[in-house]
Order: C-alpha cells, then structure tokens, then sequence
C-alpha cells in the first residue's frame, strides 16, 4: 500500500484514490503534480517526437502466441547478471536530477529499487554526490558514465562510483552532443535548486560554447564531450575495475564491433527518444543486435517498456534484462521510495501473470516461437 500522501518541495500533498494499478495511472498523476517544464523534460522526446511514439507502439506489434497445458503453479524470474544474482530482469535506466522530482531524489530511487529487488543505474548528472548514493545504496547498483574530455577526470569520477559501491560502468555512446528537445527550450526546463551536477561541479568543460554565438555552433554541451570514439572505449575498458557495458548501441554491426572491443554488455537504447528523432524504436532494433552479438554477452534494452508483457516480449526476442527510465520517475515523484518499489512491483507482477499466460515457468523458456509479428 502507498502513503496516502507526499511531501513536495515542503508541501504535503496528497495522493489520489483509487491508488494506482499500472504505469499508465502513475504517468497521470506525475503531470499532475509537475511544473509544465519540469513535465516537458521527463515526458519530451527529440524533434516532432515520432520515435518517441515508435518506442511505446514498437512492443504492441508483437502479438503473443502462448503455449498451454503448462504447469506453471511455480514461476521463476531470477537470473543472474555480470555475476550479479537478480530476482528478475527489470533494471532502473539512469535518469538526470532526481531532486527535480522528490526532495529524497536520487537516495530515495535506490531504497525503492531495493525494496522491490532491482538493480538501479544511477546517472552522471544526478543531483546526488556519490558518496551519498553509497551510503544510500543497500543493494547492487551500477554507474552510468559520461567521459568527460579530460581523461584524468573521467578516471577519477570512475574511481569514486567505484569507491561508492558502483558495481559496473555503463557507458553512455549515443550522445555527443544534445538532439533537438524543442520541449525542453519552449519551458526553460531547469533544476530545482539551480545547481551543477554535484557529480561534475568541479570538471573542466568539455567545450566552450558561447550562448551569444550562431545558433548550429550552440548544439554541444558542456557536460557531453564530442570526441568520443573507439579509442575511447578501449581506454576506459583497459582502466575500469569493473566492467563496462555500452548503452545506447542500436545497429547490429556497432554491436558486434563493441563486444570485439571488451565491453561487457550492449543496452539498446535510443535515449528514451531523445536525441535522435526518427531514430528506429529500441524494440525493433533489439532482434538484430541480438544476432550480431550472439550471445557473448548479455543485451539489454530501454525504451517504451510500460507492461509486463512487454518485458516478456523483450525476453522472447533475445534481451537479458530491461530498463525503465520515466516510470521510476513517475513512481519517485508520486511517492518517493514507496513509489518507486511500487512501479517495479506492477511490472515484476504483470511479467509473472505474463510468464503464466504464455507457459513459461523460467525466463529461458521465454523464446522466439512465442511471438508473431503481423506483416
């Protein structure tokens, strides 16, 4: 059961009845309770936002084909992950700012993830120092990097998640510089306490872009260094002390290509949409990476996973695991860490039901044949 209210920026308010009984239902009380920037940031996707209605409609293609006859009375959705035992596969994507949300932020994300047994990513520009998330943090979680361009730095903020208790890197690849969010600069989407990431407060900028100049030399971000490339990939590998895994790989052959050079893991991922518009939707990307990789490491995927049966159909089509970004959100600010465990619940729930609507009684048994896509 979730608190019957919440504490936002010093106001209590409270939470409406009937609680919420999936996703959707968080979705319409976060815009309730946002300001309309702070909505356009969590809810915009890049340009006319088209792949951000691909990435939700892109599972809804897959139609299922359950077996039955199936003695499914005992259900498992453990799995293990880059040595990690994990009771299911649904992981929290890192997202930015988390205070923007809560005013627990980004502590808050992680005791909920841990109540409801999910790993968290938490993000470079969160607006939670490291060490705080490590004292937050009781169980496993990863880090998610944005090289800076000064590798020093990079390998010192490396060595404070790690110290935190980071237990792999996942490394950003799809965002040199910033898409076209016309939402973000139509509300002047800023945090709430009007920081820096506390995470990067001290880092030399990647660029210098000066705010007064023509309008495509504005299109690079400080925090974002735009010399990223393989060499890069193969540094940070070399000097990791726990594995890198690549987020934001959506063509086979860069999959193919990052798993010759070390990584330890491919997340498919548009950037929840974004960066790119048009970019084709993570589920319709995943089959071909899946192949490309085959199976050397674990693929996972982000992007438009709203229900049970898409993280089924996600399974179904090779992925290891997947990631939630926005509903972790939706969760935190309508309940904080109760929120949060509450989102994964709904979903670890509705993939148990899933799971026993198709006949499946373990996630390997999740596979291809259980799935048809209309031509």
């Amino acid at each position: 059961m979730l608190p019957r209210s919440c504490v936002w920026h010093g106001e209590t308010v409270p939470i409406p009845t009937p609680e919420p009984v999936n996703l959707a239902d968080y979705e319409q009380l976060t815009r309730g309770l946002l300001t309309q920037s702070t909505w356009a940031y969590v809810d915009g996707g890049a340009g006319d936002e088209h792949t951000r209605a691909w990435n939700d409609a892109a599972w809804n293609r897959w139609r299922l084909l359950p077996r039955v006859l199936v003695d499914v009375e005992h259900i498992d959705t453990s799995l293990p992950l880059l040595g990690t035992p994990l009771a299911h596969p649904i992981l929290l994507a890192p997202t930015a700012a988390h205070r923007n949300y809560h005013p627990d932020a980004e502590p808050a994300t992680l005791q909920g993830a841990a109540r409801a047994e999910a790993l968290c990513v938490m993000s470079t520009l969160g607006s939670t120092p490291l060490a705080e998330l490590g004292a937050a943090a009781t169980a496993p979680w990863w880090f998610q990097l944005y090289v800076q361009r000064d590798r020093d730095y990079s390998i010192g903020l490396v060595q404070r998640a790690v110290d935190a208790g980071a237990r792999a890197l996942v490394l950003t690849v799809d965002t040199p510089l910033l898409g076209a969010r016309d939402r973000d600069r139509r509300h002047g989407m800023h945090t709430v306490d009007g920081l820096e990431p506390p995470n990067l407060v001290d880092a030399p900028p990647t660029v210098v872009v000066d705010p007064s100049g023509p309008r495509h030399t504005r299109v690079y971000n400080r925090h974002l260094d735009p010399t990223l490339a393989w060499d890069t990939l193969d540094w940070l590998v070399g000097a990791s002390p726990v594995p890198v895994l690549v987020k934001g790989v959506i063509r086979p052959d860069d999959a193919a290509r990052a798993v010759e050079h070390g990584v330890a893991g491919i997340l498919v991922s548009n950037h929840g949409a974004r960066n790119l518009d048009t970019v084709v939707a993570s589920a319709d990307a995943l089959p071909a990476v899946v192949s490309a990789v085959d199976g050397r490491v674990p693929v996972l995927v982000d992007g438009g996973i709203r229900r049970g049966t898409d993280v089924a159909k996600a399974i179904c089509l090779g992925a290891t695991a997947v990631l939630v970004g926005r509903p972790a959100i939706w969760g935190l600010t309508v309940a904080g860490a109760d929120g949060v465990a509450d989102v994964v619940d709904i979903l670890r729930a509705e993939l148990v039901m899933a799971m026993g609507l198709l006949g499946a009684t373990r996630l390997d048994e999740l596979t291809p044949d259980l799935l048809v896509r209309p031509s």
